[in-house]
Order: structure tokens, then sequence, then C-alpha cells
């Protein structure tokens, strides 16, 4: 792919991911080329059809969030990593839902998603485990909480973060925390 084939393809994956969080299903491609400054031509270049648009757009996301999760775990701190990443992680839960849920019905084993979905969404799965671990290995985090459980919290915490408190978010962003066991 040319240099300005993927600079293209980039911004249209960025604008994706801002125009499908706010909109939702009923995000149009018009808009997302509109916000990359491209023609719609460019859009259906790099992705045949919205569904495509929205794969691409959701393993970007969490290739991203699987970096920041990679990142921290490198940490000299992993207690203070792990708090760093669940508030990451919540913030960031609105967007990851909305992608996700514009994706085909799927069982929470992945069944039903495209490949790189799956393998995306393993690999956050996997890094934030990681984290989770290394946490509680050095007493840093409860040592019977499992990645699911985190998983949950996390949702719950995207929901609350979805109306718009910041205040009250931060705070249960904190409770959250302090229930496992995770120094803030």
């Amino acid at each position: 792919m040319r240099r300005d084939g993927a600079a293209n393809r980039e911004k249209v994956l960025q604008a994706a991911e801002h125009v499908f969080a706010e909109q939702g299903a009923a995000a149009a491609t018009d808009e997302v080329a509109r916000r990359a400054g491209v023609s719609i031509a460019t859009v259906f270049r790099n992705f045949a059809t919205k569904q495509d648009l929205i794969e691409a757009t959701a393993v970007r996301y969490l290739e991203k969030l699987t970096a920041e999760a990679l990142r921290l775990a490198d940490s000299q701190d992993p207690g203070k990593a792990f708090a760093s990443l669940m508030r990451t992680l919540a913030a960031a839960g609105p967007v990851k839902m909305t992608l996700m849920d514009l994706l085909p019905p799927h069982d929470d084993d992945g069944t039903g998603l495209s490949r790189p979905v799956t393998e995306a969404a393993d690999a956050f799965r996997a890094a934030l485990d990681g984290a989770l671990r290394r946490a509680q290995a050095v007493g840093a985090a409860r040592p019977g909480v499992t990645g699911d459980d985190v998983s949950l919290l996390l949702r719950a915490l995207a929901h609350a973060a979805d109306l718009g408190e910041e205040e009250a978010f931060d705070r249960a962003v904190g409770i959250v925390l302090d229930g496992l066991g995770v120094p803030r």
C-alpha cells in the first residue's frame, strides 16, 4: 500500500472510531469520509462494506488498548500499572462497547466474530490477564480475582462513564480499585 493510501486508511479509521462511538449503528459512511477529509470512494476503496469498516475500526481500537496494557505492563510497579490500566480501560469502555455491539451477534467466547476481531479480542484479554497476574504476584490485587471478573467490572464502569458524570465516575473507579485490592 502506498504511503498516502496508508495515511488515508488511518484517517478513515480514526474518523470511524469517533463517528461510530457518537452515532452507533446509525453512523453513515459519508460522515466518516467527511470527518476523515477524504472522498466516500476512498472509504470504500479501503473497506468494501460498512461492516468491513466497523470490524477494522474495532480491531484497531482493541489493538490500541492492548498496546497500552502491554506498555503499562513494563512498569516497575505492577500495582500502579494495573490501577492506571483500569482507569484507562474504564474511560475507553463506552467506545469499545459501542464498537463491539456493532459487530454481528456473537457469543461471549467470540464465536461468530471475524478472525481479525477474534484475534484482537484474544490479545486484549491476554494483556489484561497478564497485567492482573503481575499485580497479584506482588500482592497489589486480590488473589482470587480473574480476568473475567475484571472484564465484568470494566463493562459496568463503561456504563457509568457513559452517563457523563465525571466526579461520580472517578469515585466508582476508585471503589472498584479498592474492592480489587489495588493501591491507588
